[in-house]
């Protein structure tokens, strides 16, 4: 959904990750910390400061990539540790969320499963030779979300920001069968 993005942000971030010659696998490692941050904002009802982690955590995961690509340092292990990195990225946050109250424990869960089924269903298509990348509800779109719900919680009460919780958690479940009906006309 957010592919169509990809030349404005290599624009943006090739310039930084000229700069940054590290190796891309220490950005990785350090987003799901971030992400920490995120969640004890949520937590400790602070819904910027969640709003903010989330952000400069997104920012860290499509910059180890651009880092990556731009000094030849691409490869498979990255990727892996990427997509495991944001698994736990995705599970800390809703945690923080959970622990804060602002959704019930049942539905927090659900949403740490529909985040981590998207991915899951994805990874498993591609395993079998089909391309996945579509969907309603990527992981950017889901983060996104999150973030302007925040904001609007922020703004308006935390019982929006839980509206949008639940929404996610719909739109994820919704991005699974999407794939899974994609990946089941690419095999047949």
């Amino acid at each position: 959904m957010l592919q169509s993005l990809r030349p404005l942000l290599t624009k943006i971030l090739n310039p930084l990750a000229r700069n940054l010659n590290i190796n891309p696998n220490i950005v990785t490692i350090v987003s799901p910390f971030v992400a920490v941050l995120a969640a004890y904002g949520f937590a400790n009802h602070d819904l910027i400061l969640g709003c903010v982690a989330i952000l400069f955590s997104g920012f860290l995961d499509v910059l180890d990539g651009a880092v990556a690509r731009y000094h030849g340092r691409s490869s498979r292990f990255g990727a892996f540790l990427d997509s495991t990195m944001d698994r736990f990225a995705d599970a800390i946050i809703y945690i923080g969320i959970i622990f804060g109250g602002y959704c019930d424990w049942f539905v927090g869960i659900l949403a740490i499963h529909s985040a981590i089924t998207v991915s899951y269903v994805r990874a498993r298509a591609e395993s079998q030779g089909a391309e996945c990348n579509i969907g309603i509800a990527e992981r950017a779109v889901r983060m996104i979300i999150l973030m302007i719900g925040a904001i609007i919680g922020y703004l308006l009460g935390d019982i929006y920001f839980t509206y949008i919780i639940y929404i996610l958690v719909i739109l994820s479940y919704f991005t699974v069968g999407q794939r899974i009906m994609y990946v089941r006309r690419q095999l047949k």
